[in-house]
This record gives C-alpha cells, sequence and structure tokens, in this order.
C-alpha cells in the first residue's frame, strides 16, 4: 500500500468570518482531520489559513471552511491546493496580519 500524497491548502475566506469564532472552528477542524498550519485574521475583514496534510482531509477540511461554524456566513472560499511543504510541525492560530 502506496503513502498517501500530501498537500497544502491555502484558503481566504470571505463573509461574516470575525467575531464568531470562525478562527477556533478551524483550528478544531485541522485537529480532526491531523492537519498542520495555522490561521489568522486579516485586516481586510477575511480569515486565512494555510494547511498541510493528506489529500482526503485537506478535501474534507475545506468542506468545513466552506460551512463554517453556526453563527458565521461564508460567501466565498478562494483556495489553492500546492505541494505540501513538511515546514509545520502543528497547527495554531497566528495573530491578525
Amino acid at each position: 500500500m502506496s503513502e498517501e500524497k500530501m498537500v497544502r491548502i491555502h484558503a481566504t475566506i470571505h463573509g461574516r468570518v470575525q467575531g464568531v469564532g470562525f478562527r477556533a472552528f478551524v483550528a478544531d477542524q485541522a485537529a480532526r482531520q491531523n492537519l498542520t498550519g495555522w490561521v489568522r485574521n486579516r485586516y481586510n475583514g477575511t480569515v486565512e489559513t494555510i494547511a498541510e496534510g493528506t489529500q482526503a482531509a485537506v478535501d474534507t477540511f475545506l468542506k468545513q471552511l466552506r460551512r463554517g461554524p453556526g453563527p458565521s456566513n461564508v460567501t466565498q472560499v478562494d483556495h489553492q491546493i500546492l505541494p505540501a511543504t513538511g515546514e509545520f510541525s502543528s497547527f495554531r492560530i497566528k495573530m491578525t496580519g
């Protein structure tokens, strides 16, 4: 059995995504999928995340980003799937940037 390919997702989430627990939701979803990386609020009102893991885990993570936590209202998720770099050892919430 071959090892599953590792990938990276870089996503920007638009809508009502700040002040609604979105970063904690993203961190929880990343933990559930065994992803590494980070999430942060952006000054323009979006949320940005980079996460690495298996293709299947990243696909599930993307579906959850589109759903968001209860009080949020996700209107758009811009994302790229890239090769994983392996640079992260955990998933964390970063300061606004």
